[in-house]
């Protein structure tokens, strides 16, 4: 068993359960996402820089993982396999919001002729687990698994909207802004008046602040119980359809969908 450099035994350590943390396995599901839509094939060298781990771990965790068949090499280059899919079709078989709401994103796309996606709050991140976009080319890589920052996104702020004060103070003092566009709110007092205000109207409008191009309307989904659990959004191009629309139009149609949803919601 290879030793473990001092800030990952500083950071094991601080870990509540570090007794029975992995690092093997926590040092291989690192080296999986670090493949991504920049990084589709990578060195071992590339691997080590991208994780941050000595040569020696990472050449173990790939070894291991080209044996399983989650990767595949050619030459010198790594890249992931479609194997790797059974890791989220896990997920998304055993979640009950993603299979009750994939039918729902479906229906609401085919009656606004816009895409309808659904997300959940991962980290700092909105990902979608549902989505259904209308016949015509969807836009490369945004599909179940995309990936939004959740301070500047309609879905993320709607997810953002449903935290208790405390849980919302600690995000926004860890948060660093960022501008995804020349569009995005980047300023800590107006993100918080953002997400505050979802609270209030029930539903979050952004306009290419997460995206160029896209213009979303979002509400958070709750459960039985009242807590919420995930969020669902309409986008579409701006010049496509008026924000007053959507805040006429699209806003009630989600708003009555979660309303409807709740009671399936576990």
């Amino acid at each position: 068993m290879s030793k473990l450099r001092p800030q990952d035994a500083e950071r094991r350590a601080q870990r509540p359960d570090s007794a029975n943390f992995s690092e093997a396995l926590a040092r291989g599901l690192s080296v999986i996402t670090a493949f991504d839509d920049e990084r589709r094939r990578m060195t071992l060298s590339d691997v080590a820089r991208a994780v941050d781990l000595p040569r020696a771990t990472v050449r173990r965790a790939l070894a291991t993982l080209v044996g399983l068949g989650y990767v595949e090499v050619e030459g010198r280059l790594f890249r992931l396999t479609p194997r790797i899919l059974k890791l989220a079709a896990a997920y998304l078989s055993s979640n009950t919001v993603s299979s009750i709401l994939q039918p729902v994103c479906e229906r609401l796309c085919q009656q606004v002729g816009a895409s309808c996606s659904v997300a959940v709050l991962d980290g700092d991140e909105a990902v979608m687990i549902a989505r259904a976009v209308p016949a015509r080319p969807p836009s490369v890589g945004l599909g179940v698994g995309y990936r939004l920052p959740a301070f500047c996104s309609a879905l993320g702020r709607a997810l953002l909207s449903g935290m208790a004060d405390e849980d919302l103070d600690a995000y926004l003092a860890r948060l660093q802004p960022w501008r995804a566009t020349r569009q995005t709110v980047i300023a800590k007092p107006e993100i918080r008046r953002a997400i505050l205000d979802v609270r209030k109207k029930g539903y979050a409008l952004v306009d290419q602040e997460a995206e160029v191009g896209i213009r979303s309307i979002a509400v958070p989904l709750r459960r039985f119980d009242g807590k919420p659990v995930a969020a669902l959004n309409i986008g579409v191009q701006p010049e496509q359809v008026p924000a007053r629309t959507m805040i006429g139009e699209y806003a009630p149609l989600l708003l009555q969908e979660a309303v409807a949803l709740q009671e399936q919601l576990v």
